[in-house]
């Protein structure tokens, strides 16, 4: 089954950075990342379908970030479709932030499934993106701070049962869910990690495009 898109709907897109992708300084509102591609390929295929297209990432967003604003973000805007991917920041905040903590996977999983419940009441259509990590080589920067692969192997740990948490959620909501991790890690296989995301978080145009692509997989 496939999200059926009709003339007049509404998709938000909201999450952290990978999905914000500096929406602000564009002139559309939608970054320059996958939500972009995303409506101009959609646009492109179906000209007499006028869709509306909404961005609400924000980069550095949490699970907690995203439900403190999410009335005024997301549920104001009564969208019909809603994609989201949100997890990666609640992943090993703890190593690299000075008030960081660690969050286990029940309280991303309660926090999730908050966002969730209003959206599912009200009969919006759902796509949750998996939070993904590509093993790349040597120290990546996270603000003033170089990270190692160390480090990223505890961020590793911390994500996969984060992941396995919106798999867990896709179902019990009927949500579609675009297996993110997973395909970054089949691209990875023969190209190299860095091709899609140079510091194994933040897609490269290919990584963006790939995420499109796989989002639009999802609809019709």
């Amino acid at each position: 089954m496939t999200i059926t898109l009709r003339p007049g709907d509404t998709v938000m897109f909201t999450g952290d950075s990978i999905t914000d992708c500096q929406r602000l300084e564009s002139e559309h509102g939608l970054g320059f990342g996958y939500p972009l591609r995303i409506a101009g390929e959609w646009g492109l295929r179906h000209p007499e379908q006028a869709v509306t297209w909404l961005n609400s990432g924000i980069g550095g967003d949490k699970v907690m970030d995203l439900e403190a604003r999410w009335q005024a973000d997301v549920l104001d805007a009564r969208p019909d479709v809603v994609s989201i991917l949100v997890g990666i920041n609640d992943v090993g905040w703890h190593t690299y932030a000075p008030d960081g903590h660690v969050i286990p996977a029940e309280d991303y999983a309660a926090g999730y499934d908050r966002l969730l419940a209003p959206l599912a009441e009200a009969g919006v259509d759902l796509i949750l993106i998996e939070p993904f990590l590509l093993p790349v080589r040597g120290a990546v920067e996270v603000g003033d701070m170089h990270l190692g692969a160390e480090v990223r192997k505890e961020w590793r740990a911390d994500l996969d049962p984060k992941i396995q948490v919106v798999r867990e959620l896709a179902r019990e909501y009927g949500a579609h869910l675009l297996a993110a991790d997973g395909m970054f890690a089949e691209l990875a296989a023969t190209t190299g990690p860095e091709y899609w995301a140079a510091d194994g978080v933040h897609p490269t145009p290919a990584g963006h495009a790939a995420l499109a692509a796989a989002w639009l997989r999802l609809v019709t």
